[in-house]
């Protein structure tokens, strides 16, 4: 072969190779291209009780439906309520009070066919360790020595709150204690002012002193379920939401055996059992 020819074989061979590299890097951005393009986020306002729950609920959904990513806000019930009614972007909406779903389903914001229970919520009343109050006496130990502050969820807009409410009127000790109490903006507000000290005791969540972060650092007892108002717990997809086929696989998951399993390990038992 010629020097010349040589030469027309390194070109052709070389314009070959940046070919082909240029064809599999187009194949290969295209993919991930496709994959990125494909993922979902869902957009989810969350009962603050649900907090530990949903996050194990996260990390479980995305191993079975990677294209979905989940952006939780946590909050009380009564205050998305009030937000959602006024046009707040959230594609799902999760409420310690199934009441909440069902008006906004009334008022046009959603389809009733889109409301669902999920759980049913308890009480509890807890102390931290090294407070001077034995939670383990249930609501008796609110009124005892030593206890200077109670801490419970805002009852106006937060259905634990309000069921502490009932809960302290039906053994009544709210007469007693209704000056000691210190508002959270949230159950989960009002567990983390008993668990820092800012109260001795508190009365909250069941599913937030079965927590990581509660479990071992307080006492605490069940207050009766025959108490206080049943805590039925409900949610609804929004009738605005970016994408309703992904929400509603958000919620088929949680109402799932996976998705029941990681509720009642926090203390929830089913809607309507």
């Amino acid at each position: 072969m010629t020097t010349r020819g040589m030469r027309a074989a390194a070109v052709a061979v070389a314009a070959l190779l940046v070919w082909m590299t240029s064809g599999c890097g187009q194949d290969t951005d295209s993919a991930s291209g496709d994959t990125a393009a494909n993922r979902v986020t869902v957009r989810v306002a969350a009962a603050a009780d649900l907090k530990f729950a949903l996050e194990e609920v996260e990390t479980e959904l995305v191993r079975t439906h990677p294209d979905i990513d989940l952006a939780v806000t946590y909050g009380s019930s009564g205050t998305f309520f009030q937000q959602l009614s006024n046009g707040a972007p959230f594609d799902v909406y999760l409420s310690a009070d199934l009441s909440y779903p069902a008006r906004l389903a009334e008022a046009g914001k959603a389809s009733a066919d889109d409301v669902f229970g999920y759980a049913v919520g308890r009480l509890v009343v807890w102390a931290a360790n090294g407070s001077p109050v034995d939670a383990t006496q249930g609501l008796a130990s609110l009124s005892g020595p030593g206890v200077n502050k109670v801490a419970i969820a805002n009852p106006e807009h937060a259905p634990y709150g309000k069921a502490a409410v009932a809960a302290m009127q039906a053994a009544g000790v709210y007469e007693a204690v209704k000056d000691k109490l210190v508002l959270g903006e949230n159950v989960a507000q009002a567990a983390e002012f008993t668990q820092s000290g800012n109260a001795q005791v508190g009365v909250f969540a069941l599913s937030l002193a079965l927590s990581s972060q509660l479990a071992v650092k307080g006492n605490y007892a069940e207050v009766p379920l025959d108490i206080y108002p049943r805590i039925e717990q409900g949610g609804v997809i929004m009738g605005d939401a970016r994408d309703p086929g992904a929400a509603r696989r958000v919620r088929d998951f949680l109402l799932g055996d996976q998705g029941r399993a990681i509720l009642e390990r926090y203390g929830f038992s089913r809607a309507g059992a």
